[in-house]
């Protein structure tokens, strides 16, 4: 499990909304407008689809880049789409031109005349996925549908995440109701509301409504900026969705900004949900799975019945 010091350098997480528009930011600089001469695969399971050819695209100029929900299409000339969901450990990065595929983790190159974009993936599954589409029609296809929060208003927002009645980490995460936003941020999300990540999307006031959908904008476009500058005229490099200047998600342990109270967390198979306990869920303490099972019902409720717990 991740280690509890906010040390997360072996673990991943897919990239979300401010990582996805930091790497469109930095390939609109470096391949719009620019012929992509030809695409080279080192793993042939990366490409998802049979038509259109992948060699249709080469030689082609690309004419727009667009995110849809965490995946990247890159457009080219005769309404052709390249379409990469990088997954939880795939990663872009900008090579000298005609860089090799020798490494084990490299995946596919993209080659233009001023450099190579390169497809990574770490570890031993293969997850990362890339589709040649031809048109509007077939790119929607591959659209989760999820609302563009930095592009709707408050009613639409609401309307979105209350069309089932799900908890509000759910909600946040589900690609069908809302666009690029995971783990890490639907916890930073949720802290700046400071709601907890169980409450029901039924359940909440209409100021509550106001103070999350705030948080969500106001989040995404502080980490946005965040993003670009730290990336400069770079490429980025670093994506990850543990940084120190996070406040709760991968902080187990640590102190909260806001009140100095330490973060809690609920863990479920492979994730987990970091949270402030004071600040989101007036001082009562989550259910996680695996340890209340154990204490069953030892389980301490609140903050004060876990300290009185470690002074056992």
């Amino acid at each position: 499990m991740p280690k509890s010091d906010g040390t997360r350098d072996t673990i991943r997480e897919m990239p979300e909304l401010p990582d996805i528009t930091a790497y469109l930011s930095a390939l609109e600089a470096r391949i719009l407008g620019q012929k992509l001469e030809q695409v080279r695969l080192a793993s042939f399971t990366l490409l998802r689809t049979a038509q259109p050819p992948l060699e249709s695209v080469n030689g082609r100029v690309v004419r727009e880049l667009r995110r849809i929900g965490k995946r990247i299409a890159i457009g080219v000339e005769g309404d052709l789409w390249l379409v990469l969901h990088l997954m939880i450990a795939g990663r872009l990065h900008w090579k000298p031109a005609g860089a090799k595929l020798g490494a084990r983790n490299a995946l596919a190159a993209f080659d233009f005349a001023s450099g190579s974009l390169v497809l990574t993936e770490a570890g031993s599954k293969r997850r990362a996925s890339l589709y040649v589409l031809a048109g509007e029609e077939a790119l929607r296809a591959v659209d989760p549908g999820g609302i563009d929060v930095m592009a709707c208003d408050l009613a639409a927002f609401r309307a979105a995440l209350t069309a089932e009645d799900r908890t509000l980490k759910r909600a946040l995460t589900d690609p069908r109701l809302v666009s690029g936003i995971g783990n890490a941020y639907s916890d930073e999300i949720l802290h700046a509301a400071q709601l907890s990540p169980v409450t029901l999307t039924h359940r909440l006031s209409d100021e509550e409504w106001k103070r999350l959908f705030e948080a969500t904008q106001e989040t995404l476009h502080l980490w946005i900026e965040r993003l670009r500058v730290e990336m400069g005229d770079g490429f980025p490099e670093k994506v990850t969705a543990f940084r120190k200047e996070m406040a709760v998600h991968g902080k187990f342990g640590q102190h909260c900004p806001r009140c100095g109270e330490k973060i809690q967390r609920i863990r479920y198979a492979d994730n987990e949900t970091d949270y402030c306990a004071r600040c989101q869920t007036g001082g009562k303490l989550l259910a996680d799975r695996g340890l209340s099972r154990l204490l069953k019902q030892d389980w301490p409720r609140t903050l004060d019945e876990l300290e009185a717990l470690k002074r056992r």
